[in-house]
């Protein structure tokens, strides 16, 4: 579940680009970068589309948005394309994301080997319960939700990760956004309010699952 804001400016000056063009993005990215991993060179709009199950003529019309990348007749240099796309999604530098929650969920984001080669390193992590201040959580040491203010300040942070109970969740954002943070990935099973600069993605497995169990055959496990 995304944020239902659904533009977002080019700074190329192209206008308005619709928000799901530029969440469609990172996922070109991803593939790409597999691809490069495995050696190729060159990739066309056709191959990305049957890897991603995209029609070749909306990942043309994406690109667009931002430039021409390649060529007809010889496709995207991946190496290229790849640099292109981490510009406009502003992740070839590493930005630094602060985690509140330092329980199980906290302790798996923390460790996760898997952000900081995409642009996204946790600097800090917080949690509200004493016991937990000091223990070491991946590359940090837990502290209290108190210090907040200050650690965002000194990292110029603007994304938080959010992975407390619901009921804790919107005044943890509303302490968030009060010391400037201006993205929030949200775990808890809530709807924040936020004020309308503040952007927020939403990622809760529950809503996934009963998506998919819609199209399942009823198979519950007995009591």
């Amino acid at each position: 579940m995304a944020s239902e804001r659904t533009n977002h400016y080019n700074p190329s000056g192209a206008g308005e680009i619709p928000d799901i063009v530029i969440g469609r993005l990172p996922v070109y990215l991803r593939t790409l970068r597999l691809l490069d991993s495995q050696g190729a060179e060159v990739t066309s709009s056709q191959e990305l589309g049957q890897l991603l199950g995209i029609s070749s003529a909306q990942i043309r019309k994406d690109l667009s948005h931002f430039g021409e990348f390649g060529k007809q007749g010889t496709g995207y240099n991946i190496a290229f394309l790849c640099k292109q796309l981490e510009k406009i999604l502003k992740v070839d530098c590493v930005w630094p994301v602060v985690l509140v929650g330092a329980g199980y969920l906290g302790h798996a984001l923390a460790s996760y080997n898997g952000f900081e080669n995409r642009g996204f390193r946790i600097v800090a992590v917080f949690d509200n319960d004493s016991a937990k201040i000091g223990e070491r959580v991946g590359e940090n040491y837990v502290q209290g939700v108190e210090t907040i203010p200050q650690v965002v300040a000194k990292y110029h942070c603007q994304i938080a990760i959010l992975a407390v109970p619901a009921q804790n969740a919107q005044a943890v954002a509303d302490q968030l956004i009060e010391t400037g943070v201006r993205s929030i990935l949200c775990y808890a099973p809530i709807t924040l309010n936020v004020p309308q600069h503040v952007r927020v993605e939403y990622i809760d497995p529950v809503i996934s699952f009963q998506h998919m169990t819609f199209y399942l055959e009823k198979g519950c496990i007995d009591e």
